[in-house]
């Protein structure tokens, strides 16, 4: 390809991008996200003067919200030039972030393939009716995809190009207090922010005491502690040590910065070589907590690569990751190592409440059968990766010199995480898309099955017939190729009743449109599930819902979601008047009473 071959295609796929992003659907989730992004934002003004974070009161809080905040903050500002809603602008920022996703696994593939087996593999990657559907709806799955493979690619790099800190321009007196004080720095910020939570008990303590009588420095400071709600100056004084606290670090900061820049240069480009690959990994942990999983590997190479040497920038890189994590996670702040402990340990066993339908049954989502995960993950991605991943697995055993990182990359990132998940048996619902992560080098080794056929006029056509299936079934779905099952349970029509389909509610939009253009001004709607994703309808409608106390006596129309059932057992005896399907399963209905 030319120099501008791919910016080109990149450019091409965007525009296409924006030309059908308003035709997906809000999800499920989408509102109360935004709503934890908000929080999270008002963090940033209520921290520094009070020291205190808005809390959802939920599981949100263990969510890192560095992204959904980022997205919020872009969809306000593309708003004035677009004029597009919203929830719209957040579905184009989605799927931008899924292509520079897939440039970056175009640009790891090109480490263990060749050119034209690395671009077939993108190609079936890319087009994966699951990927595409929801690169356009999910602030959550997709997202840490694009991420973790930026991590990935740009930690590679770092470690391919860099060089050991030159310390001989220092005299041994200077490089010892250099350390000193680098040692004295990193210590003392450190500490600080691990002992936020013990400070704030302590001055707990100071001010009830205070308040109860005893003299202590609080009962010096405030003269009016014994009738004031201590509360009062509880937030007051931690209030204070917050601000202080954020004085040191910045200041103390930028000190030793400029004692790098100006006593050793070299060292300062270092840590600046170094950041651009921490923060996305450290952006990456706080969107999934499972991020530091990029890291390792990140680590693994490094270490292969440079050998010790790797010990030292190894260590800038997760600091730096986890200064980044810290700053984007409002949540850690008061408590970082507390918080984060409790948000692994709420993330490896979600409390979700829902059930999960699988093969015709229902499910509690810790209580998934084993074969839940090796069953999606055939029948969910197009007929010929697992051939051609099976094919590449055999070729790069026999050939393992050749393969063999590649192999070793695929064990770590796919097979034993995938092992885990099913002897584990972890929480998972909404079939597999909190584990959309690992499925990377399975295309990779896919690729591998490219590279066996030599003539590149056969290898165009086999990577040609293989992308097929995905941009035929995805056209055929669209705007709803995140339901997308593959020709082995019958396609959407078999998993029907039996597989998850429309689980977050994209089709209500599509209701909505319907009602919008053939319902009589004034109609009383009840509207099952997701009520609030109607908002695209008309403002002269009269919508009830589960979620509200009140009913009307009657309803013009019932829009009803398939799945659990509710479009069968809501209103049963009710007129269906329209139906949203795609290739013979019912997504939504609307009914007249």
């Amino acid at each position: 390809m030319t120099k501008y071959a791919k910016p080109a295609v990149f450019v091409l796929i965007a525009l296409l991008g924006l030309l059908v992003t308003r035709q997906f659907g809000e999800s499920w989730d989408e509102l109360k996200f935004y709503k934890y992004a908000d929080s999270a934002l008002e963090a940033y003004q209520t921290w520094p003067t009070t020291g205190a974070i808005p809390l959802t009161g939920n599981t949100y809080d263990n969510y890192g919200p560095a992204y959904v905040m980022a997205v919020a903050l872009g969809a306000r500002a593309l708003q004035p030039l677009l004029g597009w809603s919203i929830s719209d602008l957040r579905h184009l920022l989605y799927f931008f972030t899924y292509l520079a996703g897939i440039w970056a696994f175009h640009e790891l593939g090109k480490r263990w393939l060749s050119p034209m087996a690395a671009l077939g593999a993108t190609l079936l990657f890319a087009t994966q009716p699951l990927f595409v559907g929801h690169a356009f709806i999910s602030p959550k799955d997709i997202p840490f995809l694009a991420f973790f493979l930026l991590s990935l690619n740009f930690g590679l790099r770092l470690f391919d190009t860099l060089e050991p800190i030159p310390l001989s321009g220092l005299s041994p007196r200077s490089r010892r207090i250099l350390l000193t004080l680098t040692a004295l720095w990193l210590v003392s910020v450190i500490g600080l922010i691990a002992a936020t939570d013990a400070i704030h008990a302590l001055l707990t303590n100071m001010v009830q005491a205070a308040a109860a009588g005893e003299t202590n420095l609080i009962a010096r400071i405030a003269s009016d502690i014994h009738t004031a709600d201590p509360q009062i100056y509880i937030q007051k004084f931690f209030g204070l040590f917050v601000q202080l606290r954020a004085a040191y670090v910045i200041l103390s900061t930028i000190l030793i910065a400029f004692l790098y820049r100006r006593l050793l240069p070299a060292a300062f480009h270092f840590l600046l070589t170094i950041a651009p690959a921490a923060i996305l990994l450290g952006l990456t942990i706080c969107i999934r907590i499972l991020g530091p999983l990029a890291g390792l590997l990140v680590a693994l190479y490094a270490f292969h690569k440079k050998g010790k040497q790797a010990i030292t920038p190894l260590i800038v890189y997760a600091l730096i990751a986890l200064a980044a994590m810290y700053a984007t996670w409002p949540y850690l702040w008061p408590n970082p190592l507390g918080h984060l402990v409790e948000s692994v340990v709420v993330m490896a066993k979600y409390p979700w409440q829902g059930q999960v339908l699988f093969n015709g049954a229902l499910y509690a989502s810790t209580e998934l059968p084993r074969s839940y995960l090796p069953v999606l993950l055939g029948i969910q991605l197009t007929e010929p990766v697992w051939a051609l991943f099976f094919v590449g697995l055999a070729v790069a055993i026999v050939g393992l010199r050749e393969k063999r990182d590649l192999l070793i990359l695929t064990l770590i990132w796919f097979i034993l995480p995938t092992l885990g998940f099913i002897v584990a048996r972890s929480p998972l619902y909404d079939n597999f898309r909190q584990v959309f992560f690992i499925l990377p080098p399975v295309f990779w080794m896919a690729g591998v099955a490219f590279e066996r056929i030599k003539k590149p006029a056969l290898q165009i056509t086999l990577i040609v017939l293989c992308v097929l299936p995905g941009v035929v079934d995805g056209l055929r779905l669209h705007p709803y190729e995140y339901i997308y099952y593959n020709r082995f349970i019958g396609g959407v029509d078999g998993a029907f009743r039996k597989f998850e389909l429309d689980y977050w509610g994209t089709s209500y939009r599509e209701a909505s449109e319907w009602l919008n253009e053939n319902a009589p001004a004034g109609s009383v709607l009840w509207v099952d599930g997701p009520a609030h994703l109607m908002f695209y309808l008309r403002p002269d409608f009269k919508m009830y819902s589960a979620y509200e106390a009140e009913r009307a006596d009657h309803y013009d129309y019932v829009v009803s979601t398939s799945r659990y059932n509710l479009d069968q057992t809501s209103f049963p005896e009710a007129k269906v008047v329209h139906e949203i399907t795609r290739d013979g399963a019912v997504l939504t209905v609307i009914k007249q009473p």
